[in-house]
């Protein structure tokens, strides 16, 4: 591995840092709930968020590192890390993940009007994006996916279910995978499409409850929905391949080890505030033991994270290294938030609208959702990805 930040790269994160200030920060601080986290999701939130996509796509930062004829900014990997890490460690929901991951395997597995077509409204902050993978008994496994896109000459008609369809209840278009040849070896059956979900008929979307209270996951059913013949993305029945490279730019992130970073930091802070028999927290040499390993847990993080970066910065494809960097992220996410509840122990149950609700709830919501994992592919599908095609075992 080896990445390091100019000092022209280090002059573009304080400019990061003073856009979300002005533009997030201090805009949460001047709203009645001072909220505005989770909001990438919430419905009520969209037309902040919308706004702040749009100063950020002035700035051309939406596609920091695509080539400009596809409306990028031409920079450097290292500069959309830094973008990156910063919208993540102060939760400026100024991405939209999907279209962030997909721009990059549109560039790669597009045509050519596939790119003019698509890459230039991620670029502009034009329209937003679902992922339309996971299906109810096709998750984990996801080549087992049932959903049809059947050739009717002039487009494709789609028959079928998909789950944890996070934004789909907002999006304008959706990525999605279909089965197009059900006598072909599971790999080798699907397809990749890409549409436009807006006004066309067929398709229902119902939200899917949470126990933390937020939105995001939906389920979508579509009923004989018809979409163009150049919805195609990438080769018929070649779909998987190109889905690969989609979910490698989803796992390769920096986001996780900011975002944790962050809530690291909020813990160690508390911590100091908060007193047990008349001592902080802090001095007590159970919690700092947690906090450290925690702290190193961050640290490791962040550089399987930059060593992915490094192999994108060679232009290669991370496949066995981002799911590294995604696994270990997942744990040491889990790893704190669990390490949170056992510190502050009852209070860690209450949520924010309480007064006494530590972190603004952070740690009731984190730790609802820590049994979560799965999230970019489940933590046994990411040891088999490293086992195979790290370590050469067989399947």
């Amino acid at each position: 591995m080896d990445l390091r930040f100019t000092t022209e790269e280090e002059a573009f994160r304080g400019e990061v840092r003073d856009f979300i200030k002005t533009e997030w920060l201090d805009q949460q601080a001047s709203t009645a709930d001072g909220g505005g986290e989770g909001a990438w999701f919430s419905t009520a939130g969209q037309g902040r968020i919308k706004e702040l996509r749009k100063k950020l796509a002035d700035r051309n930062w939406i596609a920091i590192a695509w080539p400009k004829e596809y409306g990028g900014m031409g920079a450097t990997l290292n500069m959309q890390v830094i973008f990156k890490e910063e919208m993540a460690y102060w939760r400026c929901p100024g991405i939209d993940p999907q279209a962030y991951q997909l721009g990059p395997s549109i560039i790669m597995h597009g045509s050519e009007e596939q790119k003019k077509k698509y890459l230039g409204t991620i670029a502009r902050a034009e329209a937003s994006w679902c992922q339309g993978f996971s299906e109810p008994d096709a998750g984990s496994d996801l080549a087992s996916l049932q959903t049809r896109a059947e050739d009717i000459g002039d487009g494709w008609r789609i028959n079928g279910q998909k789950i944890w369809t996070s934004g789909a209840h907002i999006a304008d278009y959706m990525h999605l995978l279909a089965r197009t040849d059900p006598d072909a070896p599971k790999h080798r059956g699907i397809s990749y499409f890409l549409y436009d979900m807006r006004g066309v008929p067929g398709i229902t979307i119902k939200p899917i409850q949470q126990m933390t209270g937020g939105e995001g996951f939906n389920e979508v059913y579509f009923d004989n929905v018809v979409i163009p013949k150049d919805s195609l993305f990438g080769e018929l029945n070649r779909g998987w391949y190109v889905a690969t490279t989609t979910l490698d730019f989803e796992r390769s992130n920096i986001s996780g080890a900011a975002g944790t970073q962050r809530s690291l930091e909020e813990m160690v802070e508390m911590c100091r505030e908060v007193k047990y028999l008349g001592k902080p927290l802090i001095t007590y040499p159970r919690v700092r033991n947690r906090l450290a390993t925690a702290a190193i847990n961050v640290e490791v993080s962040k550089m399987l994270s930059y060593r992915v970066v490094t192999i994108q910065n060679e232009g290669r494809v991370p496949n066995m290294e981002a799911s590294v960097a995604k696994l270990f992220s997942t744990d040491s996410s889990r790893g704190l938030i669990l390490s949170s509840m056992e510190i502050i122990g009852m209070l860690g149950q209450l949520d924010r609208g309480s007064r006494w609700a530590p972190m603004q709830g952070r740690i009731m919501r984190g730790y609802l959702g820590a049994a979560c994992t799965v999230g970019g592919g489940s933590q046994e599908i990411q040891r088999n990805i490293i086992a195979q095609r790290g370590l050469g075992l067989p399947r």
